[in-house]
């Protein structure tokens, strides 16, 4: 028998997922923080820890490991891998690939081997793969380097948007009442000087509220939403066109808790109207398996095996992670970094 092993490695968690070439999941390991860029050492401990505790439960040896495929935030240039690719040596891997978190969501959402991705979760990023195998990742650097949104900078948009109807730039909004609740506050001057009296942030989880207030028909937050998927509908259209997509069949798969959860289509309408007209062969389909189980399809498809319909079927059904005996969860991990 083959083994395969996938690893997800997350901002706040990694995962692990030991596989036979049939599909069969034989172990699984859970651990902390996976990305270097937040510790290095950190990470590594955490790949290590997840890593060894699915080999413990499979009763098997690194070294009988036919390929590993690690999808790591993080993983985003090559001054990321000159830091990885040591780590990961010293661990013991061997037979392995590295590569952004973004591509194993990618993998996960889809049978084929090449596609695009759109996360938007805490942040946001985006990346595909064509048939030729060539790669293109456009974006995951924060609002700096061209970024706009995710659940990181999305909260300040709610924020920003209650201070400017308070003091008269913007409409009024139902965004005041939800987060005035949120934070504990009974008037907009109180949170106002609170938060500049003691440099307070606004919790990634305000993002939320967005939603909430859309579902009302608020206009001030249908904006920001309709700009968020507008955005990412750019970002998809960058990737297409940079990898020569335009005439190809493929998913573009939908990840992170924004695009996954909460959204009735005001963001991802956009971003649907972005790629038909960028790629009019092309299916936008939302995430429902957990990323890992991607990594360990990437291993599979690193060492020249073709999946069979049998293999998908089996793993799409692995979803909790902390049971594999539990299938009918909904969510799926939040990718953003």
């Amino acid at each position: 028998m083959t083994y395969y092993l996938g690893i997800d490695g997350g901002g706040t968690k990694t995962y692990a997922l030991l596989c036979d070439e049939l599909g069969n999941v034989l172990g699984k390991g859970k651990s902390g923080n996976g990305n270097h860029q937040t510790g290095a050492q950190e990470a590594a401990n955490s790949i290590r820890e997840a890593t060894f505790g699915a080999l413990s439960e499979a009763g098997l040896r690194l070294e009988d490991i036919k390929h590993t495929y690690l999808g790591l935030a993080g993983a985003d240039r090559e001054a990321d891998y000159a830091i990885l690719h040591p780590m990961i040596r010293e661990i013991g891997f061997i037979n392995y690939t590295i590569n952004c978190d973004t591509m194993i969501g990618l993998r996960a959402g889809t049978t084929r081997t090449y596609g695009v991705a759109l996360i938007c979760g805490t942040g946001t990023n985006s990346a595909g793969r064509n048939p030729k195998g060539e790669h293109y990742q456009c974006g995951g650097f924060d609002y700096m380097y061209g970024d706009f949104g995710g659940g990181g900078a999305l909260n300040i948009e709610v924020f920003r948007s209650v201070i400017r109807a308070w003091d008269g730039r913007e409409q009024p909004t139902l965004l005041t009442g939800l987060l005035l609740n949120l934070l504990g506050y009974e008037e907009v001057a109180d949170m106002f000087n609170d938060f500049l009296d003691h440099w307070k942030q606004v919790p990634v989880h305000a993002a939320r509220l967005l939603f909430e207030a859309a579902a009302e028909g608020d206009a001030v937050a249908l904006e920001i939403l309709n700009r968020q998927g507008v955005e990412l509908g750019k970002s998809a259209a960058a990737v297409i066109h940079k990898l020569g997509m335009e005439q190809d069949t493929f998913d573009v798969v939908l990840a992170g808790s924004l695009l996954t959860r909460g959204d009735r289509g005001w963001i991802r309408g956009p971003i649907e109207k972005a790629v038909l007209a960028a790629a009019p062969q092309a299916t936008v389909v939302t995430l429902t398996t957990e990323p890992v189980v991607g990594a360990v399809w990437s291993a599979m498809d690193q060492d020249g095996l073709v999946l069979s319909n049998e293999v998908f079927n089996k793993m799409r059904g692995f979803q909790d992670y902390e049971s594999i005996q539990q299938t009918n969860k909904t969510g799926v991990i939040d990718l953003g970094n």
